[in-house]
């Protein structure tokens, strides 16, 4: 192979071969720098002379895989691409064995690529020179873990249209000129600017939108690996950032503790639905959504209260109509317990969202969120007076009791608030609708259990 990450050459050599009835055994794949599968050698070919060429098939499921294994380190991936090629022709569904050796092999590999590519896409980081024809270019400096530059090129074309940049690597460089894609020798990281005129202004932009009380150092040494660091200017403020951390967010709760000092008291849910949709004591009501009042009879006996809005309750401005509150309505019903008698709303008012594209996936709020949040439902309460609550999840419960509870060992049970208003404690919907296979059915049977439980609860506090 004259390029290990070329799939159409590969391609339409391992055709060739399968159509020639040669097996994986008699094959060995080899790269134009010498580099192969060690383990690979064929034996002294044992079969009979290539018959007739015969057709070769493959599923789109096993090109989608391959396109991204091809682009993999592993010198034994090549091998293992014609191994599984050679078994679709015998077994056309050998893709949907989740369980087969090589299919495993085969998905890691992609996988695995596919990661690399994201975090290419993630921690590419240029920096302006001014070149001699006093215009500005763009350079950037990265080290992929497989071969995944010019799969990856796309992507920065589209995304850098109308400026010229070019990306440095160990095995290539790629240069934009603003018409034309070019390919370059392979680079070192000297080869590239150390810093420019506007790190300082990005540095003072990550430490400004650096929150504390989000911080998961697990979480974002998975998402950031540390091996990326030194190629990144922002990664030289994170021991710093994170070891103030803890008293960063000692300082936001107590800030926040009397946020609402100087707020009157709303004497009515108009007031409450004014009040939401203005404040903006907390990061997630600065995110430029709509703020979602709660719903249902002034006087319900029930109160229903999620985490907070989802991307479809925000849309339309009522709280529990996306899928979650689809199931919630079909569990209540089967258990006899009428939604519209309930008066509906969620801890948190906002809905805090990551984007993905053009689609806004669900973020959990943090305690302190919810903490803050707390004002509003407890005004919400106040005026509702119900005498049981439903809370779904444990965000919920926060909101309601002040401390996260253990939803495994808490649910199911009365936990009486001091206002004497019973707090009933089940599992959120949306995390039934995150299950398959064994686990969802037994969640099902387990959060209808609950509701058959809050049933009885009702009737106990003269609310049935």
């Amino acid at each position: 192979m004259a390029q290990p990450d070329d799939f159409e050459t590969w391609r339409d050599e391992a055709r060739a071969l399968v159509a020639q009835g040669v097996s994986p055994e008699a094959a060995a794949w080899a790269e134009a720098d010498g580099t192969g599968d060690l383990f690979a050698t064929p034996a002294q070919p044992t079969a009979p002379p290539p018959r007739q060429a015969r057709e070769v098939r493959a599923n789109r499921a096993f090109i989608d895989l391959a396109r991204s294994a091809i682009l993999h380190r592993d010198p034994a991936r090549q091998g293992l691409l014609y191994r599984v090629l050679w078994r679709l022709q015998d077994h056309p569904h050998l893709m949907r064995d989740a369980a087969d050796h090589d299919v495993v092999a085969l998905s890691r590999l992609a996988r695995q690529v596919r990661h690399d590519i994201h975090k290419m896409r993630a921690f590419v980081r240029f920096r302006s020179v001014t070149e001699e024809d006093g215009s500005d270019r763009f350079i950037a400096w990265f080290e992929p873990e497989h071969r995944i530059e010019r799969a990856n090129a796309e992507f920065f074309v589209n995304r850098f249209a109308s400026q010229r940049w070019s990306i440095l690597t160990p095995r290539l460089s790629l240069h934009w000129d603003g018409k034309e894609l070019h390919e370059g020798p392979p680079a070192s990281r000297y080869d590239a600017p150390a810093e420019d005129a506007t790190e300082e202004l990005w540095l003072g932009y990550y430490r400004s939108i650096f929150n504390p009380a989000r911080l998961k150092v697990g979480m974002m040494l998975k998402e950031m690996p540390r091996r990326y660091w030194k190629n990144l200017p922002e990664a030289r403020q994170i021991p710093a950032l994170i070891a103030g951390a803890r008293q960063r967010e000692a300082q936001m709760i107590a800030t926040g503790a009397n946020l609402f000092e100087q707020e009157a008291v709303p004497d009515s849910m108009q007031a409450i639905a004014e009040g939401i949709a203005q404040c903006r004591r907390c990061p997630i009501g600065c995110n430029g959504t709509s703020a979602v009042m709660g719903e249902g009879p002034r006087n319900a006996s029930l109160m229903i209260v999620g985490e907070q809005p989802g991307d479809t309750e925000e849309r339309e401005n009522r709280p529990f109509i996306g899928p979650a509150g689809q199931l919630l309505d079909r569990a209540l019903g089967d258990a006899g317990v009428d939604r519209a008698a309930a008066y509906v709303t969620n801890a948190v008012k906002h809905f805090k969202f990551t984007p993905r594209g053009k689609r806004r996936l669900h973020q959990a709020p943090t305690a302190g969120e919810i903490d803050i949040c707390r004002w509003w439902l407890d005004n919400e309460r106040a005026l509702v007076r119900p005498k049981v609550i439903l809370a779904l999840g444990a965000s919920s419960a926060r909101g309601l009791l002040g401390r996260t509870p253990a939803i495994g060992r808490e649910r199911g049970q009365a936990l009486p608030l001091p206002d004497g208003t019973v707090v009933w404690l089940t599992a959120h919907p949306s995390y039934l609708l995150r299950l398959d296979g064994e686990a969802r059915e037994r969640e099902h049977d387990r959060f209808a259990q609950d509701l058959d439980g809050l049933k009885h609860v009702l009737a106990a506090n003269g609310a049935g």
